[in-house]
């Protein structure tokens, strides 16, 4: 999911190790413990796989200044000072250089980082990750075709019947008597996963009004082409209206 979430981001605009930590622990709550030492390794295997490069850095740390511009003293006191002034002015360059170059690095995804992000996007997610995975995908869902995101919904939306499936099992046969405290504990759990399957069923309806929409015009320039054969037009317009004819038909009955 770290890769995926990487990629994203770089999607939008080059960005660089902080940037890029600060929008996962802020827009994605599931990364929202993210370290730097989670997120720089993650960087590195990217841009070894030749997803992401460097493309800049916002500025280079200064160097030393030169050991000419220590002069002695001509003592040994002198000479003990020039060289304890050297080597601290080498120690803060170096340290300089270690803690500002790795942040300031900036990555920019590449060709073959834009076709791992959609296939790791277009990945059924395992069960592992459950919603968690549901949730960083959905996030990314506009870059999704709408079968997809479509695909994507029904996924969900089986895994969270099987979450309520198996909590009513718990519920009717536990396999120990629970408590008052342990019972509330199962109700919350069972009203969440209501709640987000009437979110999932939403999204579905959505996503399905959509394309209903983006197929209208193309359904009415091949109505147009047809006017010349009333047949065709008739058999189309039934055609079109039988799968509402057999949903109507069961209420008609039963009222």
């Amino acid at each position: 999911m770290l890769e995926l979430a990487i990629l994203g981001l770089l999607k939008e605009h080059p960005m660089h190790g902080y940037d890029l930590r600060k929008r996962m622990r802020e827009d994605f709550g599931l990364l929202s413990s993210l370290s730097f030492g989670s997120l720089y390794p993650a960087l590195a295997r990217l841009e070894a796989a030749g997803a992401v490069h460097e493309v800049a850095s916002e500025h280079r740390p200064s160097a030393a200044p030169p050991a000419s511009s220590f002069t002695s003293a001509g003592s040994i006191a002198g000479e003990r000072a020039a060289f304890r002034a050297r080597l601290a002015s080498r120690r803060a360059a170096s340290t300089r250089s270690t803690s500002g170059t790795r942040g300031r690095r900036v990555y920019e995804i590449t060709a073959h980082g834009d076709e791992m992000f959609h296939r790791l996007l277009e990945t059924e997610e395992p069960k592992s990750e459950g919603g968690r995975g549901f949730a960083l995908r959905w996030a990314f869902a506009g870059y999704l075709s709408p079968e997809d995101r479509l695909s994507l919904l029904q996924r969900r939306r089986a895994q969270l019947l099987a979450t309520r499936e198996g909590s009513r099992r718990a519920m009717e046969s536990p396999w120990r008597p629970l408590d008052r405290f342990q019972r509330s504990l199962v109700d919350h759990d069972k009203e969440a996963t209501e709640h987000d399957l009437s979110w999932i069923d939403c999204l579905i309806a959505t996503e399905q009004a959509a394309q209903i929409s983006s197929s209208a015009p193309t359904t009415a320039l091949r109505a147009n082409q047809a006017v010349e054969n009333p047949s065709a037009v008739l058999n189309a317009s039934v055609a079109h209206a039988r799968p509402a004819f057999k949903k109507a038909a069961p209420e008609r009955s039963r009222s």
